[in-house]
């Protein structure tokens, strides 16, 4: 009998391929998340140790020490002193996660972890030590599939601040709570934008053409940048009235607000001729581009420097489609935007 070819192109191969591959990722994290419930109970472990022992000088750390020497001769590297404290940090701050039944039992036995990420990711998670803040890193790592390398560049990015300043007290709970839910055009908006991969230094002259070029060369860090939802539609997308031409520099649409976003670069001081021209473009679009089907066109002008009272006086206040943002091509540190955070409260 002759041997029957799968090609890659036969949907046979295909579905047994999606199959397979569903299977390595369900082995990766159910190994994953023994790993980080393993470590949980040790830190439990060691917490329940020193507070027995609180009394004696020196002895949670003479308790590890020993400890370490006896778990490396058993089971070999990774049980450090330092690693045993990260493991009894760990249980530290996510202690709160089990209620007081969970408490005297072991995680090891319950079929739904209440950890679903590595133990990379929680070793960076640890660290951060606002809870809101911590929370909000934590689900939206697992909602979007963050490896460990974008959970610390959206960290790094301050995204929870920036977030923040464009929420009132309630909002940045839900936050915390909900991670980023996209239901409205202003959900999508950040205070500052950075644009810190386009590799443009603050200080360097560069055009709104340059600018421009490096968003399109860096699309996929961009689309990162900007949030849930969003796929390019293109650049420099022409605008005809009569017999004029206009240009929307980049045009997106979001799939989970069902909209086009447009978007306008400028390299200096945001001027009211800016909000008018962006009106234009999104009643173009509302007019002549949209379907039935979808929600009015959101116009978001990037610009260096922002006037909010030129922003509120140019602007009707029902208006829910025109947004003005800054951006930067340097990262701000994070103590920069908790400091306007609080000034803003």
């Amino acid at each position: 009998m002759d041997k029957i070819k799968v090609s890659e192109n036969n949907p046979l191969f295909g579905r047994i391929a999606d199959l397979l591959n569903e299977a390595r990722r369900s082995i990766v994290k159910n190994v994953n998340q023994t790993i980080v419930i393993t470590y949980f109970e040790v830190g439990k472990l060691i917490v329940e140790e020193e507070q027995q022992g609180k009394e004696r000088a020196g002895y949670g750390k003479s308790v590890l020490k020993e400890l370490s020497q006896r778990l490396t001769d058993e089971f070999g590297k990774g049980y450090s002193v330092y690693n045993l404290e990260r493991m009894r940090n760990f249980y530290l701050v996510f202690k709160s996660r089990i209620n007081e039944s969970e408490k005297s039992a072991s995680l090891m036995r319950k079929s739904e972890s209440p950890f679903h990420l590595s133990w990379t990711h929680y070793l960076h998670l640890i660290k951060i030590e606002n809870e809101e803040e911590r929370n909000f890193y934590e689900i939206e790592a697992e909602n979007n599939s963050w490896s460990v390398r974008e959970l610390e560049r959206q960290y790094d990015s301050s995204l929870f601040e920036r977030l923040a300043l464009s929420r009132n007290k309630e909002e940045v709970k839900e936050l915390s709570r909900k991670g980023l839910i996209v239901t409205k055009p202003v959900d999508t908006i950040k205070e500052p934008y950075v644009l810190d991969f386009l590799g443009l230094e603050e200080k360097d002259k560069y055009t709104e053409s340059d600018l421009e070029t490096a968003i399109i060369n860096k699309l996929e860090h961009f689309l990162t940048e900007l949030g849930k939802g969003f796929l390019f539609v293109g650049r420099q997308q022409r605008i005809t009235i009569e017999d004029e031409h206009f240009y929307v520099d980049l045009v997106f649409y979001n799939r989970l607000l069902q909209c086009f976003v447009l978007i306008d670069l400028k390299i200096g001081k945001l001027r009211h001729q800016d909000l008018g021209q962006m009106q234009m473009y999104v009643n173009y679009y509302d007019e002549f581009k949209k379907t039935n089907e979808e929600n009015l066109t959101i116009g978001i002008v990037l610009c260096k420097q922002k006037n909010e009272t030129l922003v509120k006086i140019t602007l009707p206040k029902e208006n829910q489609q025109i947004f003005a943002s800054k951006y930067q091509t340097v990262l701000p540190s994070k103590e920069e935007l908790k400091q306007i955070i609080e000034n803003k409260e």
